[in-house]
């Protein structure tokens, strides 16, 4: 079955969850119309590959017009020429964008029918779906609206008092210009009375007006303090979640939305405060209420305009090598990375230019880190307004490079307590504006990197970071690995687990975490609670073995990408179990039923073991040297389980794998995997590579 058919039966919780990725980046016809052609696609490798993202680009578009063509609803119809317009026109110069757009959807796709085969969602990823609750959104929306129908009609009673205040101007004016001998006529007492009148309805308006923006100057305070500030960390900490292979950040848009809503009302509110200065220049009077209230109202505002913007410009895309677009936050020295900054308030004007300097482990205190490195390239961009960002500055470092700082006797730094991949560095965003007047010095930076300089560091830099993200929300603790604190084994199974998903396609069931667990934790694995030490997850060896835990599992995350990804996603490996519970589950099963295992003596190793039934009733378990990446490389799992063979003394070959367990015919599990296609040389006969093992 298609992965979109099975999108499709999914319960309506978790299609809520599929809407959310679908928009004008890529529309959900596209991938209802092209769904079995899409998945054949190797989108991540596009993602990377401009000449090869161009071409699946193009025949994307061959395939939408033969869709197209076909369909007999003229809408529909309709509806798909505009969409192929609008990806021409977003994509026909940047096609690896795209290529990223679909990989990113699709594996997203993975992870969410990877969480509805789990019998209940983690802790982690429950927490993120309260903390994104549709009421709090609702209610924020509804604080904004009130903000903005406030200050519009503020501007309405500005305009009322300006037009009541040029009544009294003029009336005052005309009397002052009257013969002074009429001044005590019945007529000009009653001109004067009128004129107090309306100085006194003024001192009266103006008195209300203040008073009004007062309340909306504390009501936008407290929207900021108690709800903008904690949905914005709150993005945050789910962005550090998305990071480590977590639920798909939404929310930014709304942000957006939000961060800009109240920054125009608070500009408004400083042109208002402007305008009632203006108007104190023409008519003023003794406790006139305007030069006494003004200038406490203007810093306050200006205060609340300083900090919303400095808080408003946020890392929306955190440093990451092209390479390797699923583990962020790890950088190779030599090695191109990308990362994007954005403000989340669409400014009403700039006065220059607003250039974005990126500085490498600014203000690190000496002695922090052993190693000290400087951005090879250029790093000083200009943010510019990006259309499908509703007209807010961002800008994009694509091209950004590290190089290690060596000394002048040639070395490189000190060697340092901790290794390599525990020395956190931090990527730092600075720039300054001025706007209406006001001079706001921004500056971010990214979540914590590991920077490597070979890629066999790759594993244990993705735990540091994996480790990091996992366990604190503080966006700069480069300090983190000095002490590291401990993780529950519920937190760390469910980011395993999103490993697998992100990575191979299929997260981990209840059954398989609970057998990692036991490989880790022995017996405690009972309680969800049982803290897992940095050192026994990642550093420390495995009882007998020359490898820790992690270093055994990311090794067996390789395998199934590269050489077991069919296999892995028809759930046809069980993967995770010991010796003792493999003979368990095969004792009472059928002559030549088998089961596929990771090896546990090697690393990135699969193995099969088959279950035979003697004449005297004993029950043998024969279990196959582990295939590794090297043996996996000639020829493909599948076609090997379909060719095993077994020789020993005068009996003939055979095939001892008769069905995966627990009785399931081999054939029909791996069928549809085989190769059915032997290399053709001619003139030559064509050849197979059979597996065989000796029995002795």
């Amino acid at each position: 079955m298609s992965q979109w058919k099975q999108i499709q039966q999914l319960e309506i919780r978790l299609l809520e969850h599929v809407d959310y990725l679908y928009d004008d980046n890529f529309p959900m016809d596209i991938r209802q119309g092209l769904a079995s052609w899409i998945e054949s696609q190797d989108w991540d490798t596009a993602a990377n590959d401009e000449s090869m993202a161009s071409v699946m680009f193009t025949n994307l578009l061959t395939q939408l017009e033969m869709v197209r063509s076909q369909e007999l609803n003229f809408l529909q119809r309709h509806n798909m020429k505009i969409i192929q317009q609008q990806l021409q026109v977003k994509y026909t110069t940047s096609p690896t964008v795209m290529a990223r757009v679909i990989s990113t959807c699709l594996r997203e796709e993975r992870r969410i029918l990877s969480s509805a085969c789990l019998q209940e969602q983690g802790p982690l990823e429950k927490s993120l779906q309260n903390s994104v609750a549709f009421e709090r959104q609702k209610n924020m929306d509804n604080r904004v609206g009130i903000i903005r129908n406030s200050v519009q009609l503020m501007d309405q009673a500005v305009k009322f008092i300006e037009d009541m205040q040029d009544d009294f101007d003029f009336r005052y004016k005309t009397l002052q210009s009257r013969d002074p001998v009429e001044r005590n006529s019945d007529q000009m007492k009653q001109e004067v009375t009128r004129l107090q009148d309306i100085l006194n309805r003024l001192d009266f308006k103006r008195k209300e007006i203040l008073s009004k923006m007062d309340i909306v100057i504390k009501e936008i305070d407290d929207l900021v303090t108690s709800q903008l500030s904690p949905e914005l960390q709150d993005w945050k900490r789910r962005q550090q979640i998305a990071a480590i292979g977590g639920p798909l950040l939404t929310g930014l848009e709304q942000l957006q939305s939000w961060f800009t809503l109240t920054a125009q009302s608070l500009f408004q509110i400083k042109r208002q405060l402007d305008k009632l200065g203006e108007l104190v220049l023409k008519v003023t009077y003794e406790s006139d209420p305007i030069p006494l209230q003004k200038p406490q109202m203007e810093e306050r505002v200006k205060f609340l305009i300083y900090h919303l913007i400095k808080s408003s410009f946020v890392v929306e895309k955190q440093p990451c090598m092209p390479t390797h677009p699923q583990k962020p936050l790890i950088i190779k020295t030599g090695v191109q990375f990308t990362t994007k900054v954005r403000l989340l308030v669409k400014l009403p004007e700039v006065d220059y230019q607003l250039k974005v300097k990126t500085t490498f482990d600014k203000d690190l205190p000496p002695g922090r880190v052993s190693r000290q490195f400087f951005i090879l390239t250029n790093n000083t961009k200009v943010m510019d307004i990006e259309d499908y960002s509703n007209g807010c500055l961002s800008v994009e470092f694509r091209h950004l490079q590290l190089k290690e700082k060596k000394y002048i006797n040639g070395t490189k730094g000190n060697e340092g307590l901790l290794s390599v991949t525990e020395e956190l560095h931090s990527l730092s965003f600075e720039a300054c504006f001025t706007v209406q007047g006001l001079t706001i010095d921004l500056e971010t930076c990214s979540l914590p990197l590991v920077v490597i300089s070979n890629v066999s560091q790759l594993p244990g830099g993705w735990a540091s970071v994996m480790w990091y993200n996992l366990l604190t929300d503080d966006p700069r603790n480069l300090a983190f690995f000095g002490n590291p604190p401990r993780a529950s084994w519920s937190q760390l199974s469910e980011v395993l687990s999103w490993q697998f998903s992100t990575f191979a396609g299929r997260g981990l069931n209840k059954e398989q975490l609970t057998m990692l667990g036991e490989k880790l934790l022995g017996q405690h694995v009972s309680c969800s609670d049982y803290q897992v030490s940095w050192s026994k997850f990642c550093k420390e060896n495995i009882t007998g073995k020359p490898f820790s835990f992690w270093m055994w599992l990311d090794s067996i995350l390789e395998l199934i990408k590269k050489h077991l990804l069919p296999v892995w996603n028809e759930n046809y490996i069980m993967g995770f179990v010991s010796k003792e519970m493999e003979r368990t589950l095969l004792k009472g099963r059928e002559p030549g039923t088998f089961l596929l295992r990771f090896s546990e003596s090697h690393l990135g190793g699969i193995t099969f073991t088959w279950v035979e039934h003697k004449d005297n009733g004993d029950v043998k378990f024969n279990s196959v040297e582990p295939y590794t990446k090297s043996r996996l490389s000639a020829l493909p799992f599948a076609d090997i389980i379909r060719d095993y063979k077994v020789i020993s003394d005068g009996v003939v070959p055979e095939n001892p794998l008769k069905f995966l367990y627990p009785d399931i015919p081999k054939d029909e599990a791996f069928g549809r995997l085989y190769n059915s296609q032997p290399s053709k040389v001619h003139p030559y006969i064509p050849s197979t590579l059979i597996p065989i093992s000796e029995l002795r």
